[in-house]
């Protein structure tokens, strides 16, 4: 993604979770504020696709947006493409070149895997960010930045501090706020609007107008594993199945090495719970106190959850027709208007 790659581009956030509608309003607040913000998730799940969408959503659209691969470089080429250098400055430099924090002035300077920065050049970022300026390499002219740094990540910055392995002044000041994107496996109902939306896209990307929509009993499918390499992955496999079809032997040699979910109610909600776990220990910085243990609260969780994914998934199959969704859910229309206040589910855009 270059620096005028994301000009006039939409960028959407697909999903109905919990989750993702919460990182929905999180970039909404944010976007405006130039606030530095880390983007957490692991690999796959689409932290390039939140950054993009906090650049659309922000007064710097228009403005360039730079991105820097931390982990793609050596400490030595990754300083010089981050704050660039003066011909003459070591050997090899026959011309002068403009860093990445210049050629992002008054925009945006994306850092993606900022956990796999060296300790010497996270020195030399923090610098840059208390102060707002750097130094060129062989340059004796200070240049006067005005950049919004938003990171990402799939590593644990936070346990990276405690282990000496990352600043920890370096990590607040990137961290105004911090984005968490869910695994796909810790969202499952976002998966059927996922498959409805990549395969539409693709289809008409490939020219194959005829695929449409995958049948029930793909989407079934592919809604039955736990995708280890999150939405990246499932783009993957919808990529080939535009391609080869969608035959029972062609899904099955495409999931082949991919875990099942365990399918029986109780290991859903036992799988769920642990989602249940993994949000308290977000919410709580990562630790987990005895008064959150409540059982009747974890229960009450975990309930909502699975009657959230429930309801959601039927009602996607249904067109979000509620009538014929109570129907199949066996409960009254009233009982189903509630549940979706109560759970805040909300329509895919397409139906909103």
């Amino acid at each position: 993604m270059n620096q005028h790659a994301l000009h006039g581009t939409a960028v959407e956030l697909i999903g109905i979770s919990r989750n993702i509608r919460r990182i929905r309003e999180l970039i909404d607040q944010v976007a405006e504020t130039g606030f530095n913000v880390i983007v957490c998730g692991e690999t796959g799940v689409g932290k390039e696709l939140v950054v993009s969408s906090l650049y659309q959503k922000s007064n710097r659209l228009g403005k360039p947006f730079v991105k820097v691969n931390c982990a793609a470089l050596p400490d030595t080429l990754l300083e010089s493409e981050m704050f660039g250098y003066e011909r003459g400055a070591f050997t090899g430099a026959i011309r002068t070149r403009r860093g990445k924090f210049e050629q992002a002035h008054e925009g945006v300077l994306f850092l993606d895997e900022i956990g796999d920065m060296s300790l010497p050049l996270q020195s030399k970022l923090l610098h840059v960010l208390q102060g707002g300026d750097f130094t060129p390499l062989g340059s004796e002219k200070p240049f006067k930045t005005d950049v919004w740094v938003i990171a990402a990540t799939n590593r644990n910055l936070r346990k990276d501090v405690e282990e000496g392995n990352f600043r920890n002044d370096l990590y607040y000041r990137l961290s105004t706020l911090s984005i968490h994107i869910e695994p796909l496996r810790n969202r499952p109902e976002d998966i059927p609007v996922l498959i409805d939306y990549y395969t539409r896209k693709y289809s008409q990307e490939l020219n194959r107008s005829e695929v449409g929509r995958l049948s029930p009993e793909s989407i079934a499918k592919l809604s039955s594993y736990l995708w280890p390499g999150n939405v990246r992955e499932l783009q993957n496999v919808l990529q080939r199945i535009i391609v080869l079809g969608e035959s029972e032997e062609t899904l099955e040699a495409m999931l082949a090495s991919a875990p099942r979910v365990r399918t029986d109610e109780s290991n859903r909600i036992t799988s769920r719970t642990s989602g249940v776990l993994s949000e308290i220990l977000a919410n709580n910085g990562g630790k987990l106190e005895l008064a959150d243990l409540s059982l009747k609260k974890i229960r009450k969780k975990a309930m909502n959850q699975v009657e959230r994914d429930l309801i959601g998934h039927v009602l996607i199959k249904t067109g979000w027709n509620r009538s014929k969704a109570s129907r199949i859910l066996k409960i009254s229309y009233k009982t189903l208007l509630q549940k979706i206040d109560e759970l805040s589910i909300v329509p895919p855009p397409e139906l909103a």
